[in-house]
């Protein structure tokens, strides 16, 4: 059995195909968006929580840990808000190199293609999607066929991660869908882990 974190979870979409002798724990804060995560994944471990705290006391207890801090203070997007301006949100390195020197499991840490040059050199780019992990990820090439994801509705969002949000109210459905990791990428990676463990 591989033990599995999945920090700042969402409503899991990195995890959507993921299969095989594995227990997942997903932390994510937002206590709505935790409710759908257990309702789509309702064998999973659901913890409503600060992931940041939680990666600190708990790291040692799993062998994977797949990390998606906050995105948008780093995005591209940023520079085009110059009517609101923010410090980029630093827990992203922070995680980063706490997992480099302290954890010995495998990890990736996920996040947007930065307006910045990064801090800590990537260990690929996927898509839309950089990522710092301490084993190889090869490039890859999907084929998602999607428009440009800023101007796709509700429903165009749901189609693409294959998710039915319709019976979930007070809740950023355009947000939560933007952020959400592809689940062949989700796929792809854990692959990689589960053949070298």
């Amino acid at each position: 059995m591989i033990k599995i974190l999945n920090l700042y979870a969402g409503i899991g979409g990195n995890r959507k195909l993921w299969d095989g002798d594995i227990e997942i724990t997903a932390v994510e804060y937002d206590k709505k968006i935790a409710g759908i995560y257990k309702d789509l994944y309702p064998g999973d471990e659901v913890i409503v929580a600060d992931a940041h705290h939680y990666l600190l006391k708990h790291f040692n207890e799993y062998d994977f840990i797949w990390s998606s801090p906050p995105c948008p203070s780093h995005s591209r997007l940023r520079m085009m808000r110059k009517d609101k301006f923010v410090y980029p949100d630093m827990r992203l390195y922070q995680e980063i190199i706490f997992l480099q020197y302290f954890y010995k499991g495998k990890f990736v840490v996920e996040n947007v293609i930065s307006y910045y040059g990064y801090l800590i050199k990537p260990s690929v780019i996927l898509d839309r999607h950089v990522f710092w992990s301490n084993f190889y990820i090869s490039e890859r090439k999907f084929n998602f066929n999607r428009k440009d994801l800023s101007k796709m509705t509700v429903k165009d969002l749901e189609e693409y991660h294959n998710v039915d949000l319709s019976k979930y109210r007070g809740i950023d459905k355009t947000e939560i869908l933007r952020n959400m990791v592809h689940y062949e990428i989700g796929k792809y990676i854990l692959d990689i882990v589960l053949n070298e463990m």
